[in-house]
Formats: structure tokens, C-alpha cells, sequence
């Protein structure tokens, strides 16, 4: 029960962080795929900074994963499939002007048009389950 509490913490002090910087706005992020507007950019780096240092200090200080395993980020190799994952996403993210990070924040500021984005990501989570039914190959 005390980490589902955390969890949800932790979750809406993301979604806060992610509504202050306005990672949710967007205009910043048409900003970033237009080339108008870096501020996102250095937003993306920050997490990325932070996260690897807060994997390595978890890993100095001996955490592990619920299985017993040590911490590590598993490298995936870059094939066809990671590369058309990644232009459905970028395509994706650039239509609705949200990810599924952001999107959550969005509903959290009454964004109407999030929803449209959330509708689309249960689509396509459903869609991507029925095809692997079909083409085990794809995943």
C-alpha cells in the first residue's frame, strides 16, 4: 500500500513538473519540432541528466529491481522495427502535440483535445496487441 502512496506521489509531482515547465503546452512543443523554441530540448536533457545520476547513486547504494537484480537500463540494438516504433511515436507526438508523459498533464490542466490523445493511445496499444495475435515476428 506505501508504494502504490509513493507511486502516486511521485506521479503527481511529475505531472506538476511537467505542467510548471510546460512540457504540456502546445506551442512549446511545436516550438521544439520547428526548430523555434529549445526550451523543451534542454528540458529533455535535464531528465536525462538527472535520471542517470539517480541510477547511479541507487546503484551505489545497492538497490535492486523486485526480481533481486541489480539496476541497469537494458540497451535495446537499433533495428527496423525500433526505427519505425520511433517514427510513430515522433509522427504521433507531433500530430496530437502530446506524449504519455505529457498527455496526463494536459488532462490535469482541462486540455480537451488530450483526450483525443489518450482515445489514440488505447487504439493503438489495442491495434499493436491484435497484430502481434497475428505476427508474433513483430515484436
Amino acid at each position: 500500500m506505501m508504494n502504490k502512496v509513493a507511486f502516486l506521489l511521485f506521479g503527481a509531482v511529475f505531472g506538476f513538473t511537467l505542467s510548471r515547465v510546460e512540457a504540456s503546452e502546445y506551442n512549446l512543443i511545436y516550438g521544439m519540432f520547428t526548430g523555434s523554441d529549445f526550451k523543451l530540448f534542454w528540458v529533455m536533457g535535464t531528465a536525462i541528466v538527472v535520471g542517470y545520476l539517480g541510477m547511479r547513486i541507487l546503484n551505489l547504494a545497492g538497490y535492486q529491481t523486485y526480481r533481486g537484480e541489480p539496476l541497469k537500463i537494458k540497451k535495446i540494438p537499433l533495428s527496423g522495427k525500433t526505427v519505425a516504433g520511433g517514427l510513430v511515436f515522433g509522427v504521433g507526438w507531433g500530430f496530437s502535440g502530446a506524449c504519455p508523459g505529457t498527455v496526463l498533464a494536459q488532462l490535469g490542466e482541462g486540455k480537451l483535445l488530450a483526450w483525443f490523445t489518450v482515445a489514440g493511445l488505447i487504439l493503438g496499444t489495442y491495434l499493436y496487441a491484435l497484430l502481434l495475435e497475428k505476427w508474433p515476428a513483430l515484436k
